[in-house]
């Protein structure tokens, strides 16, 4: 066991938030995303029975955003004419603000176009988040 790391982060998980570098991206993934499949070329790690507000606020506790990007945090944008109006966008900037992050720097990126962006990601967290378009990706920071 270790002293002031959040119970949700895993061994496994902060083994790989430990082995990312300045500008790696994280994916924290809702129950529906398709961790396995987009995740293909990527470290998938499992925290089912968690939600995604629950691993962000872990995960923001021992890693920094990146500050030399303008959009270091990504949301997947709610798909034109789907009436959902997710209120959990407004939690995860609570949590940035917490963190002492910037939470006016969040991209909005069209569902396809995170799915590719995605792929590319060091790593995806599948957690069991029942809201929907509550999946959101991190671009790590420098440790200072």
């Amino acid at each position: 066991m270790l002293k002031n790391v959040p119970p949700v982060l895993s061994p496994e998980l902060l083994k790989v938030l430990c082995e990312m570098g300045h500008g790696d991206e994280l994916v924290i993934g809702d129950g529906n995303f398709p961790a396995e499949s987009v995740g293909r070329d990527a470290i998938v790690i499992r925290a089912d029975g968690h939600g995604v507000k629950e691993i962000l606020d872990a995960v923001l506790t021992v890693i920094p955003l990146d500050k030399y990007t303008k959009n270091p945090v990504a949301l997947m944008s709610v798909v034109p004419g789907d009436p959902v109006k997710p209120t959990i966008w407004n939690d995860y900037k609570a949590v940035i603000a917490k963190h002492g992050e910037d939470p006016k720097a969040i991209e909005m990126t069209e569902r396809f176009a995170f799915y590719e962006r995605a792929k590319k990601a060091y790593a995806i967290i599948a957690t069991g988040e029942t809201a929907i378009y509550a999946n959101i990706l991190l671009k790590k920071g420098v440790v200072q």
